[in-house]
């Protein structure tokens, strides 16, 4: 391809993009193909000659929009969004065109010189203090892991990496069952093992962890000889929203030197909102934050920022320093890749500078305060209605409810999630609140409105009505 072509094609492409965003809404949004439907449409071995380039993107408008579920679509609820504001699409573009390696300052210092400012913004944003410094990682679930071997490491005093967990006794960390399955992936790959993920009871309307249970747990570790690692905390956790009590939490990490680290993927997004701030008050005290901009904020994937109150534990943690990596002659400069697992970057910060600036806190903050109103006020419409009941008020944006018609209720509200999506107007999941079934509604598409609340209702009502004997 050459420059001529790679213009025509690339124009071609961003047109479509944008046609594919202005239709979204007459699309059904969960795909309605059958396993097997879009394999069955590719060829079973690669061209050993080229194909022109008319071929490959009329075979890509055929086979893979109708494939597809459609993350960015305005009536999307179900899971947590992954939104991709359109300013922050055309950052990427420019971001996939340079095609950087931004491991290293060396490699792409504008890239890690935006990093340290618009984390910094987002730092300001959030109201956290001005000790905390920040990195974007791919996902949450790299930055948990990162925190992970960052307390094991510290509880072991820095001799895990070098020596292996066979050396030691048991280490320890401490979450409510209300956590992200990623923590217990970390704890996997971490090599600390399933069985010692304490889990501490949850108490209170948010579902947080019991701080007494907590330091019971981990007095009853002492007792027993183990090494208390650290605690992984939440605010907005996925199936409910649960909160934690990040304060008194935080007291009890202090009290007995654990690390803390705060996972609020989804939800600290919203604490650009002050008025949210009580979800997790305290934080200030945390070691580690997450949260995913690609979630909520508008970012495309992949966007994830962690704080850090003291960036060199985890640089002590994962830092490798052979002789080709790095940089003489500039003393006092950040090399991110030392700061996260992959040692491979992509230009991150560009996305979250074009989006922030495009759109300024208050474009975003009105966002997400609209997305909470018409939750609330969805929810409120459900429970007004003789057949459905609220099973979790709303956390923010985040709900979940249960119809009340037939027999064997877990089955039916599967069965009514299942029509629901069928259906085609909305897209939901279910999820299990002390052991039955109920459905989840989380609103946070970026360009949902009120109309998409509306037709929420419609479908929720209408499809229960039809299956309902």
């Amino acid at each position: 391809m050459d420059n001529e072509e790679f213009r025509r094609w690339s124009q071609r492409a961003a047109d479509w993009g944008a046609d594919y965003r202005a239709g979204l809404r007459e699309r059904p949004v969960r795909a309605r193909t059958k396993p097997g439907d879009i394999a069955r449409q590719i060829a079973d071995h690669a061209p050993e000659t080229g194909e022109p380039m008319e071929a490959i993107f009329a075979d890509f408008e055929r086979i893979v929009p109708d494939g597809l579920t459609h993350w960015q679509h305005p009536r999307f609820f179900a899971y947590f969004p992954a939104n991709a504001a359109p300013v922050s699409v055309v950052a990427d573009y420019l971001v996939t065109a340079i095609a950087a390696q931004c491991m290293l300052w060396q490699t792409s210092p504008a890239a890690t010189e935006m990093e340290t400012k618009v984390t910094d913004w987002l730092r300001q944003a959030l109201g956290l203090p001005a000790g905390f410094a920040g990195v974007i990682q791919d996902s949450a679930s790299t930055a948990t892991l990162a925190a992970v071997l960052t307390m094991r490491e510290r509880a072991l005093g820095w001799k895990g990496n070098s020596e292996g967990l066979a050396a030691h006794r048991a280490v320890r960390v401490y979450a409510s069952g209300q956590v992200h399955t990623s923590i217990d992936r970390a704890i996997w790959i971490s090599g600390i093992g399933e069985a010692n993920l304490v889990r501490i009871p949850t108490a209170g309307p948010l579902n947080g962890m019991d701080p007494e249970a907590l330091a019971a747990a981990i007095a009853a570790d002492l007792a027993a000889g183990h090494i208390p690692a650290g605690i992984v905390a939440c605010t907005g956790g996925t199936s409910i929203g649960a909160c934690d009590p990040i304060g008194a939490v935080a007291a009890v990490a202090k009290r007995y030197g654990l690390y803390l680290h705060v996972d609020a993927a989804w939800a600290g997004s919203a604490m650009i909102c002050p008025e949210f701030r009580t979800l997790w008050e305290g934080v200030e005290a945390a070691d580690s934050i997450v949260f995913n901009p690609h979630k909520w904020l508008g970012a495309n994937f992949d966007c994830s920022v962690q704080f850090l109150r003291d960036p060199e534990a985890q640089v002590r943690t994962l830092a490798i320093h052979p002789e080709y990596l790095k940089t003489h002659g500039h003393d006092g400069i950040v090399n991110y890749s030392e700061w996260s697992v992959p040692l491979g970057r992509r230009f991150r910060a560009l996305k979250l500078w074009f989006l922030m600036r495009h759109h300024g806190l208050e474009g975003l903050r009105a966002m997400i305060r609209n997305h909470v109103a018409w939750a609330r006020a969805l929810a409120e419409r459900l429970a007004a209605e003789p057949d459905f009941e609220i099973v979790s008020a709303p956390v923010l944006s985040l709900f979940s409810f249960r119809h009340t018609g037939g027999a064997d209720a877990d089955a039916h509200n599967i069965a009514l999630t299942n029509a629901i999506n069928d259906d085609g107007r909305i897209y939901l999941t279910q999820t299990r609140v002390d052991g039955r079934i109920a459905i989840r509604f989380q609103a946070g598409q970026f360009e949902m409105t009120q109309a998409d609340a509306d037709a929420a209702l419609a479908a929720i009502t209408g499809v229960a009505r039809r299956l309902s004997p």
